[in-house]
């Protein structure tokens, strides 16, 4: 009919428009499982190609993830996909970061100490300011910078995720905010060989080492991991270090939310401006189970299984959006949105080695 709106035109190359759009987008009359499994099915198969992959390479999932969406984006055209990737897109992603509540406690933060817990905070600032500044120097807006800064000093792909939703696909296109997610993949890919190695050349103690780990590395398996792959001791420290940097997950966003706004043009009725201070429904989430972790002990068992279901949900998601981008508005973002990365990971490692140094003993 003519004039009538194509029923994939809101699903193809649209990637992680979904957060923002997740009120505005049309409800599918009639949609069942049936009518997801397509959808599903070709995500899952995407993803168990990404985790053989990484299993048998060495190479980080979610990247591996993102790069097989990308190649396999033609897919989303087909009809009969749009709901089951977008479902996965929306509804995957938000479990999976919720999930993450079972990794951290509020005794793990207080166990470090002080004067490490300030340290910490100083590079996350670091790296915060590091991926702004970048981002000017590229001629690129505040929010690339704000996405590539937060997801360094945070939790990589995770947190990438979380503070794009606040930012939404008005201020910040989907193009760069998919070259800032590779980037921040790829430089914590680097970091899990690079910063190990850099610790033993540098002599560092098993304490020293697994703080540097845990601080600079963007995500949070590969931190642990590499902490690990040192020592069982440095890997001890690895965990506390990088799971407080997680639990800074909501505060961080909630502030930037707060910071930037709604992004609504026009003047807005006073009773609307409580919703600055609104958390995103899956950030409480995420805060109600940091809370319930702490004050009753998930099992050990629940938390590991939460932390395996966590990482396979936030696969997926990244997978399925990837298969909705557009590949020509990715060439045409070019090599700028990478700077902020770059600039955002150097400080952080900087900043890292130079606090080891000095309060790390």
């Amino acid at each position: 009919m003519a004039g009538k709106r194509p029923e994939t035109e809101w699903y193809a190359g649209d990637l992680f428009g979904e957060i923002y759009q997740a009120e505005q987008a049309p409800v599918r009359k009639g949609t069942t499982l049936f009518g997801l499994l397509p959808g599903l099915l070709l995500c899952g198969v995407a993803s168990l190609a990404a985790l053989w992959l990484s299993d048998h390479y060495g190479f980080p999932a979610i990247l591996l993830g993102l790069l097989i969406g990308l190649a396999l984006n033609f897919l989303s055209d087909h009809p009969k996909t749009g709901a089951g990737l977008d479902f996965a897109a929306r509804h995957f992603l938000r479990a999976g970061i919720v999930l993450l509540g079972l990794q951290v406690t509020l005794m793990q933060i207080t166990e470090m100490g002080w004067l490490p817990f300030a340290g910490l905070f100083a590079i996350m600032a670091a790296s915060f300011a590091a991926g702004i500044g970048g981002a000017a120097l590229a001629g690129q807006s505040r929010y690339s910078g704000i996405l590539a800064g937060g997801a360094t000093a945070i939790c990589g792909a995770s947190a990438a995720l979380a503070l794009y939703g606040v930012i939404g696909k008005d201020r910040l296109d989907q193009a760069r905010f998919t070259v800032v997610l590779m980037g921040v993949a790829l430089a914590s890919a680097i970091a899990l060989s690079a910063y190990p190695a850099l610790a033993a050349m540098l002599g560092m103690s098993d304490t020293q080492a697994g703080y540097l780990v845990g601080a600079s590395i963007h995500d949070a398996g590969q931190a642990i991991g590499g902490g690990f792959a040192i020592s069982d001791a440095a890997g001890a420290q690895a965990t506390i270090v990088k799971l407080t940097r997680v639990a800074m997950l909501a505060p961080i966003v909630g502030l930037v939310a707060l910071w930037i706004g709604d992004g609504a043009q026009g003047n807005r009725s006073a009773s609307a401006g409580w919703k600055r201070f609104a958390l995103p429904p899956f950030i409480i989430a995420f805060l109600a189970l940091v809370a319930l972790n702490s004050m009753m002990g998930v099992p050990l068992a629940v938390a590991d299984y939460g932390l395996t279901a966590s990482k396979t949900l936030l696969l997926l998601a990244v997978t399925a959006t990837a298969m909705r981008s557009r590949m020509d508005l990715l060439l045409d973002a070019g090599w700028r949105p990478m700077v902020p990365v770059l600039t955002a990971t150097m400080a952080s490692v900087f900043a890292s080695l130079i606090v080891v140094m000095l309060a790390i003993a």
